[in-house]
């Protein structure tokens, strides 16, 4: 029986699959599979118990229905301590744009830790809420905040909470909900005359409708954090983000002075006014960017603080004892684990299941280290396509507002329903053709006259293609059994700050096929570059992949640098209409360094090009379409 092995930069664990119907042979990275298994389900365990107070505290998933048929998605966070003969207070968490419950848990992990019961939604158009039929739901609906509030007054369902003491916070957006449920509840309350429902209101990193209309109806204490270094305090009165003299923070303040003299200037942290007659205010202003702001320890105890002294607990947990970045760290190792294990189980499959032994070739031979003209083609290529994809990132997101008009108006459709995804995709169609671009540009300058067809590892065919997606298909969705199967148990997910793999609702199947296409060409020819442009003969595996990862990465890694530089010289970010888009780089610059250590091993695993694209492009692409803004019509 004649055998194939396959090369595997974890040289220690080598796979020998048959060449034909046969035995497989007898080292398999099995331990790798079950190490990275194991890890996952210690390290959720263990997060889970965090999250819960170690037992402490009951986490369970809800969701709440609304006006038109909408509906709003929410963990419930209960104390134990929280019972009909002792009621506790509430809070309800609101994410900001880009982001679901999942990354505001901090907030409600320390609050619920104090014995406050926390509702943590799921933004209207995020997460697992609907969308709205209302074009501007954070200021009208609160993100679906306004809904969960008349819930929670209006029933007596949740007879462990002392409906006297509810409050909201968020956080950007989500932090312009919490300010306008606080006028729309004391406007109701102005009506009836009777307490706003909201007797307290948190607004974090928004300060844009802190105007003397909006603030004038607020029944509520209130309080509020600004980062000094927020990318969008371009916007504001006096174009920057300290917040002692600003008007926002001056108004802010004085809207609940009902005698004496207006304020001039603020001292952070001091509290002003009275809890009891409902006119404390404190202004907060961190040494923070906009995106981190949600995700620091420091702007975290401001809230637990501002809760503690507006619902008068005694005797609490001090706010700088935290436990939420355990939390975070633990669940990073879950994802990495997650992630490393689509090799190894990749690796199995090629050796167990004979349907998949014919997708195993000889990995060609590398090309010969560049020297003289062809090192100097290598990196004149290499930094051009890190330019062109830094300089065309904010113009394809322009675009894509001009081609996608109703998701960038927050209109519902189905034709491409993700305003933020719908850039970064035309982004990646564009630099997609670029990458194959360069690529033959640097076998012509480098004297090959037949390009693709002389590198054997884009050698293939119709069936070998089919099986290759097929092989995909099941190591994706045995990823997303697992998280499944986690999630059901621990009630987490797979996540690091605002960089997660979470549930996907089924919805979300039906844009597989319509944003998967434009991302695989990025991705194939990423796994082209890679395996026939990149790696060299002699060259050690790790240099290879960590090259690879910085080029794939580095125009957008550019894009940062520019802007951040800019901002630190001038005040101003560089793209200020953008900027949003920028911050969502945060989360995509690590996907697309990994990127190409997963084309990497898999080319090492079957000698050819595709296997790796096709995994990573289902695998990411859910990921991204799972932790964005939709429009999907109700």
């Amino acid at each position: 029986m004649s055998t194939v092995r396959i090369s595997n930069p974890l040289k220690e664990f080598p796979v020998v699959v048959p060449a034909g119907p046969g035995r497989v042979g007898q080292k398999h990275p099995w331990w790798l599979l079950a190490a990275c298994i194991a890890v996952i389900l210690a390290t959720t365990f263990i997060a889970s118990r965090i999250q819960n107070s170690g037992g402490e505290v009951r986490v369970t998933s809800i969701i709440l229905p609304a006006q038109n048929g909408q509906w709003v998605a929410a963990d419930l966070f209960r104390p134990l301590s929280a019972t009909k003969e002792t009621p506790a207070p509430l809070v309800v968490v609101v994410p900001g744009f880009q982001r679901s419950k999942e990354t505001h848990a901090n907030v409600a992990i320390e609050l619920a830790r104090r014995g406050i019961v926390v509702i943590n939604i799921d933004p209207y158009a995020q997460g697992s809420s609907s969308s709205s039929l209302d074009r501007r739901s954070a200021t009208n609906e609160g993100y679906g905040m306004f809904a969960v509030v008349d819930y929670i007054a209006n029933t007596d369902i949740l007879n462990y909470v002392d409906k006297s003491r509810i409050g909201v916070t968020g956080h950007s957006a989500g932090g312009n909900a919490a300010l306008r449920a606080a006028a729309h509840f004391g406007r109701e309350a102005r009506q009836k005359k009777t307490a706003s429902k909201i007797q307290a209101a948190y607004v974090s990193g928004f300060v844009l409708t802190m105007t003397d209309k909006v603030l004038r109806d607020v029944d509520s204490n209130l309080g509020m954090s600004y980062a000094l270094y927020d990318e969008g305090a371009y916007r504001n009165e006096l174009k920057d983000g300290d917040m002692r003299r600003a008007p926002e923070a001056l108004r802010f303040v004085n809207s609940g002075m009902k005698t004496g003299p207006a304020f001039k200037e603020l001292e952070m942290g001091v509290f002003y006014g009275e809890p009891r007659m409902r006119t404390l205010r404190v202004v907060h202003n961190e040494n923070l960017l906009h995106p981190f702001q949600p995700y620091s320890a420091k702007e975290t105890a401001h809230q637990i603080a501002f809760f503690e002294k507006v619902f008068g607990l005694q005797d609490m947990r001090h706010p700088d004892d935290q436990t939420w970045y355990w939390k975070e760290m633990l669940l990073l190792a879950a994802l990495a684990a997650a992630l490393i294990s689509l090799v190894p189980m990749g690796q199995l499959l090629l050796a167990f299941v004979e349907y998949f032994h014919p997708l195993v070739h000889p990995v060609p031979a590398a090309a010969p280290c560049p020297v003289g003209r062809s090192k100097v083609v290598f990196w004149v290529l290499l930094v051009t396509g890190a330019m062109i994809a830094c300089f065309s990132y904010i113009p394809m997101t322009e675009l894509s507002q001009k081609l996608f008009i109703e998701s960038s108006g927050r209109v519902a459709t189905w034709f491409f329903p993700q305003r933020m995804n719908n850039g970064v995709m035309l982004w990646a169609l564009f630099n997609g053709m670029v990458g194959f671009g360069l690529f033959f540009l640097g076998r012509k300058l480098n004297g090959s006259r037949h390009g693709l067809p002389s590198f054997a590892g884009a050698a293939s065919t119709v069936r070998e293609l089919w099986r290759s997606f097929l092989l995909a298909g099941v190591l994706f969705w045995s990823f997303y059994l697992l998280l499944f199967v986690v999630y059901s148990l621990f009630h987490v997910d797979y996540r690091f700050l605002f960089l997660g793999v979470r549930l996907f609702q089924p919805d979300l199947l039906l844009l597989l096929p319509m944003y998967a296409p434009a991302f695989f060409l990025f991705f194939l020819s990423n796994s082209l570059r890679v395996n026939a442009a990149i790696a060299y003969e002699g060259q050690s595996e790790w240099r290879t992949m960590l090259l690879a990862g910085f080029a794939n990465s580095l125009g957008l890694v550019f894009i940062l640098g520019l802007q951040y530089f800019t901002f630190l010289t001038t005040g101003t970010v560089h793209w200020t209409e953008g900027w949003l888009y920028i911050n969502l780089l945060f989360g995509v610059v690590p996907m697309m360094f990994i990127l190409p250590y997963f084309h990497r091993y898999f080319y090492l695993m079957t000698g050819r090009i595709y296997l790796g694209p096709m995994v990573t492009c289902l695998v990411f692409v859910m990921i991204l379409l799972s932790n964005t803004v939709c429009y999907f019509p109700l």
